[in-house]
C-alpha cells in the first residue's frame, strides 16, 4: 500500500487540530470553571472566514489583516478558541483561561512540528460571523508545508 504525501498530510492536519482542541479543553482554568469553547474551521467555513477578514482589512485599510486573511486561506485548517463570560466571574480570569488554552493548543502543534500562529484577527471575525459561540475568541491557523507560511509574513500580504 502506498499513501501519498498530500493525503497523509491532510489527515495529519485534522488529527493535530483535534489534539489541539483537547489541549485547550484540558488546560487549567481559573476557579475550575470551564467556559472555553473550541472549533475546527475548514473547507467553506475557512474560506468564508478568509474572505471576510480580507474584506474587513480592505475596508479599514489594515494591510496586516489582509495578510492574515491570506495566511488563513493558505492554511490547512483553523482552530478557533474562545471564552464565554459568565455572571459573577471576572472577565480578566476568563481571558487568562483563554491565554492558557491557546498556549496549550499552540504547544501541541509545535511539538508535532506543525506550523501555527496565534491570531486575534481571526477570532474577531469568527465572533462576528458566529462561527464560534464565544464572547472573545482567537484563532490558530495550522500549515503543513516545506516552509512556514507564517514565517516571512511581510511578503505574504494578499492582494
Amino acid at each position: 500500500m502506498t499513501i501519498k504525501s498530500e493525503d497523509a498530510e491532510r489527515d495529519a492536519a485534522l488529527e493535530v487540530a483535534k489534539l489541539m482542541l483537547v489541549a485547550a479543553r484540558t488546560a487549567p482554568k481559573a476557579r475550575g470553571r470551564d467556559t472555553v469553547v473550541t472549533a475546527i474551521l475548514g473547507g467553506e467555513d475557512k474560506n468564508r472566514l478568509a474572505d471576510e477578514m480580507e474584506r474587513a482589512g480592505k475596508e479599514k485599510n489594515l494591510p496586516q489583516r489582509i495578510r492574515d486573511a491570506g495566511n488563513v486561506r493558505n492554511s490547512e485548517l483553523v482552530i478557533s478558541v474562545g471564552v464565554r463570560y459568565e455572571e459573577g466571574s471576572p472577565k480578566e480570569l476568563k481571558l487568562v483561561d483563554l491565554g492558557i488554552a491557546l498556549g496549550s493548543a499552540a504547544k501541541v502543534a509545535g511539538d508535532l512540528n506543525v506550523d501555527n500562529r496565534i491570531m486575534r484577527s481571526i477570532g474577531e471575525i469568527a465572533e462576528k460571523m458566529k462561527l464560534l459561540q464565544a464572547d472573545y475568541a482567537v484563532g490558530i491557523p495550522i500549515s503543513i508545508r516545506g516552509k512556514s507560511i507564517f514565517f516571512d509574513r511581510s511578503s505574504a500580504v494578499a492582494t
